[in-house]
This record gives structure tokens, C-alpha cells and sequence, in this order.
């Protein structure tokens, strides 16, 4: 199975590089995010005419993400709400879930998990604030999906169930398979910025975003670029200003995570900056993973 992922910075807008992507890439799943438009006003008719099936949660202007893939996905939802307020209303989630930024389903025993992280602004900020207790509320809203909580019928069952938990939690064994996809707006590691000394404790590379981030990934999820590539140098994102591309300027800031069984099975993890060369680009490319 081919996953990728990749912030279009405007499905409408970019549209026909998505699907001249998708015809020279023709991934089994795609993961859009920040399309910024509304349900009712995506553009499935394109990406049907592709052989997708379509699944969105989007905004009028901002954020917004959705799901390509060549199979009906099964158990889709959207927000936090749905796993972490299944019982409990009124959902104290739901604030957050006004900002259109979490998609999920399952396609032949894998869980996609399609994210957008908020940008966060700048360190000390409200959207800042707001970006830490947004990875708060993911990384509880994964921790129920792993402890078992869920019922099989809703997350699936592992064909292959581990007999080692991987990690301190409970794990990810006897669940679905978990693919954790988007922009993440967090470099992770130094490597991951081109100048590291310059962005130090600032937005997308502070040490609570980093330490947030590793949180979650304790859960027992690994980065899939990183299996395979160790250097510096590999981004996936650049600002529009300055020739950041040109001069490869750029953050890898866009991941795919997976669950032990899938890190296990990948093949390949890549960037693909193609798209990125084209004329009026997204400020990001795609980047895929194979198992």
C-alpha cells in the first residue's frame, strides 16, 4: 500500500496539480490538508473521475482536510469528538473540533489517521497555547484508540497481534494497523530544519512542541522518513519568500507515522518535490510511504 500525504494550500487552487499528481502517482490513499473549502464545495468530481473515493472535513478559507483512496474506506470520522465523546455531552471537545482538522478511516486493516496540526504562530501565543493542548488532545484521543477501548467492530482487528507491547501504554498490538499522517507543523529534530541555529526555541521548533510531539509517539508510533534517511538536507515545506526553495530553505514538517507492524513492513518513505517546481505551488509537497 502506497499512503501519502501533502498540505495543497487550497484543494481548489490546486487542483489541477493534485490530479495530474495522482495520475502520474497514483497512491492507493492521499491525504489532504488546509483544502479550505466546505463540504458541499469540494471538487470529488475530478478525483472520482480518478478512481477515489473522496472523504472530507473542511472550512470555509482555513484548514480543512480530506481522504483520497482507491477503497471505501470503513469506519470514517471526523474531529476528536467522535472517539472522546462518544458517551459524554455536551462534548468538551467540540470547541476544538470547530477548526476542521482530523480525518479518519480504516482501508484493508489500516487505520489512516489524516491530521493538521495548528501552526502555533508564535512561541507564547494563544495559538500557541491552543497548539499544545490541541497535541494534548491528540495524544489522549490516540491513547484511548490503543488502550483497547474501542470496540474491534470500530477499529479493527490486527491480523497479526504483537505479544510484546512496544511501549509503555499498552501499545498498539491487537488494533488496527495505524498510518498517522499530515502536517504536523513540528520539525522534530534539528536535522529537520536547514538552519537550526537560527530558528532555536522558535515557532514549529520550541522544545514543548518537540517534547509534545515525542509524547505521543511514546504511544509507540516511528517516523517513517527516518527509517530510511538520516541526513540532513530532505523538506518538505518552504516559504514562499526569499527562493526558500531555490535554496532549499525548507523544514520537514509533513509525517508519516506508523504503528510497530507497519514501520516493520515499509518499504520506502519519500519526498516528492515535483510539485513544488510547478507554477504557483502549494508551499509544500508530498511525501509517501510504502508497506
Amino acid at each position: 500500500m502506497k499512503v501519502a500525504t501533502w498540505n495543497v494550500n487550497s484543494v481548489r487552487t490546486r487542483l489541477d496539480h493534485v490530479v495530474q499528481w495522482l495520475q502520474d502517482n497514483p497512491v492507493d490513499v492521499l491525504c489532504l490538508q488546509e483544502t479550505k473549502v466546505v463540504d458541499k464545495d469540494f471538487p470529488r468530481s475530478p478525483l472520482e473521475s480518478l478512481g477515489y473515493y473522496v472523504y472530507v472535513s473542511g472550512q470555509k478559507s482555513y484548514n480543512g482536510v480530506a481522504i483520497l483512496s482507491r477503497k471505501p474506506l470503513e469506519d470514517v470520522s471526523a474531529g476528536f469528538a467522535p472517539v472522546l465523546c462518544r458517551d459524554t455531552m455536551p462534548c468538551p471537545y467540540s470547541e476544538l473540533d470547530e477548526q476542521k482538522r482530523v480525518i479518519t478511516g480504516v482501508v484493508d486493516g489500516v487505520r489512516i489517521l489524516n491530521l493538521y496540526v495548528p501552526n502555533g504562530s508564535a512561541v507564547g501565543s494563544e495559538k500557541y497555547e491552543y497548539k499544545l493542548l490541541w497535541l494534548k488532545t491528540l495524544r489522549e484521543y490516540l491513547h484511548l484508540i490503543c488502550s483497547g477501548s474501542e470496540t474491534p467492530a470500530q477499529i479493527g482487528e490486527s491480523p497479526h497481534p504483537k505479544s510484546d507491547p512496544p511501549d509503555k501504554l499498552g501499545g498498539f498490538q491487537d488494533l488496527t494497523s495505524l498510518c498517522m499522517c499530515g502536517d504536523f507543523n513540528i520539525a522534530p529534530e534539528d536535522r529537520d530544519i536547514h538552519d537550526p541555529a537560527s530558528y532555536k526555541g522558535r515557532i514549529m521548533a520550541s522544545e514543548a512542541e518537540r517534547q509534545a510531539l515525542s509524547s505521543i509517539l511514546e504511544l509507540g508510533l516511528a517516523d517513517a522518513f527516518r527509517k530510511f534517511t538520516i541526513e540532513t538536507g530532505h523538506y518538505s515545506w518552504w516559504d514562499y519568500r526569499a527562493g526558500a526553495f531555490r535554496r532549499n530553505w525548507g523544514w520537514r514538517i509533513d509525517h508519516h507515522y506508523l504503528t510497530p507492524d507497519l514501520y516493520e513492513r515499509s518499504k520506502s518513505c519519500t519526498i516528492d518535490v515535483t510539485p513544488r517546481q510547478l507554477p504557483q505551488p502549494s508551499d509544500h509537497t508530498p511525501v509517501i510511504v510504502e508497506f
